[in-house]
């Protein structure tokens, strides 16, 4: 136990799984399962000690009992803290559900430049370079972070909230419709105009 403690420890944010644990101390799976459960337990048990073990997707990590959240908050708070802009939390939701994503496609989404937004996110850790995109310029791609996980007590991304279906197809449609209106005045005026 006190070696996958270390261990988790000395990676932070990082974590490890089951497999990586195994395999830097030369154990088998079971038993590191086995010593995490153990582990875990210890800590739930102990009000003295302030941490617990914590799974997001197939990774452990060594972090601090929900229950300290305000006390930690004292500490990482300063005067130039402050929460996510409106367009930060539109970029971050695009790049949640449409990962891996270029810049270029971010700001085809949003119609506006996404530049800072994006530094901020990845400033504070919810977003990452995942990639790059095939094709001339080779884009960065972006995906999010374990950290966006934690931050929003996800375990993974398939507990984001499903998209409105329906509010996507109406606009949609509603987009074809005026394509397909714009192309017969455009042909229409072109026939007058040869004609």
């Amino acid at each position: 136990m006190s070696r996958i403690e270390a261990l988790l420890f000395v990676v932070g944010d990082e974590g490890l799984t089951v497999k990586q644990l195994a395999d830097l101390l030369d154990v088998g799976e079971v038993d590191i399962e086995a010593g995490l459960s153990e582990l875990k337990t210890c800590y739930e048990n102990n009000p003295a000690s302030g941490l617990t073990i914590k799974q997001l997707a197939d990774t452990y990590l060594l972090t601090t009992k929900p229950e300290l959240a305000n006390t930690i908050k004292k500490l990482v708070e300063h005067p130039n803290s402050q929460v996510l802009s409106t367009a930060a939390l539109e970029v971050l939701a695009i790049i949640a559900y449409k990962q891996p994503i270029t810049r270029a496609e971010i700001e085809d989404l949003r119609g506006v430049k996404s530049e800072r937004p994006i530094q901020t996110l990845v400033s504070r850790g919810l977003i990452r370079e995942v990639g790059r995109a095939e094709g001339t310029g080779r884009a960065i791609l972006y995906g999010t972070t374990k950290e966006f996980l934690h931050y929003f007590g996800l375990s993974d991304l398939s507990e984001l909230p499903p998209l409105p279906e329906e509010e996507f197809e109406a606009e949609q449609e509603q987009t074809d419709l005026f394509m397909t209106k714009f192309q017969e005045v455009f042909q229409n005026e072109n026939a007058k105009r040869s004609g």
